[in-house]
């Protein structure tokens, strides 16, 4: 059953680079948003560091969103869905082994450039870090919150919008204790702790969450 784990996220893997990848186009989403907010706010870098970690952590949230609609969907237009669904590995486990490569190829890159990103808003070192941090411990929520969505459009052409629609208000939780952490690193009233601990345990929850509703929702698609 591991070896299949492995060899299904490899396959997604795989997928995701010949194709050019949804995390590449998060990357350049994410510092679109990134780029263009300080052009909006103008030349003050105090207000810049201040609501910098609310600006990388909106960019992350939207970023993510950049081919989610996929993750079901293109297995279910081919017929791999139904085959990955008769096969001895738990539905579950299949949820699991796509949301863990989607998170490869997209949450985890934009915690690794969030730091690079951060000089853009103006952040010191201990902002950049307790940004990447936090997004490293935030952004399986999100994908796994996603995945919810994915599985109930999987049959929907086009239903990129309405899974933002269904999705977005979920993650709202993840971006709040996000950014919550990340301002306590640098000088808030709370410890980082506390904030990064609610972030891990929304992770942990949106995890078995994610995964047997992704999977109950695929069923029902049947």
């Amino acid at each position: 059953m591991v070896s299949a784990f492995l060899a299904l996220v490899r396959r997604d893997l795989v997928l995701s680079a010949r194709v050019g990848g949804s995390g590449w186009l998060g990357l350049v989403f994410f510092l679109m948003i990134v780029t263009l907010v300080p052009f909006g706010l103008g030349p003050d870098l105090n207000l810049l560091a201040r609501i910098g970690p609310a600006i990388l952590w909106i960019g992350a949230v939207l970023a993510t969103l950049i081919g989610l609609d996929r993750l079901f969907q293109a297995d279910e237009e081919d017929g791999s869905l139904d085959l990955m669904t008769a096969s001895p590995l738990p539905l579950e486990a299949v949820v699991l082994a796509k949301v863990t490569a989607h998170w490869l190829t997209t949450g985890l890159p934009l915690a690794i450039a969030a730091p690079l990103f951060g000089l853009l808003v103006a952040l010191d070192g201990v902002g950049m870090a307790a940004v990447a941090a936090t997004l490293l411990v935030g952004t399986p929520a999100l994908t796994f919150i996603g995945a919810i969505g994915a599985a109930l459009t999987a049959t929907i052409r086009r239903g990129g919008l309405i899974l933002a629609i269904l999705v977005l208000p979920l993650m709202i939780p993840t971006l709040i204790f996000g950014v919550s952490a990340a301002n306590a690193a640098r000088g808030g009233d709370i410890p980082f702790t506390t904030p990064l601990l609610m972030l891990a345990a929304i992770t942990l929850v949106s995890a078995v969450i994610g995964t047997v509703g992704a999977a109950l929702a695929l069923r029902q698609g049947e």
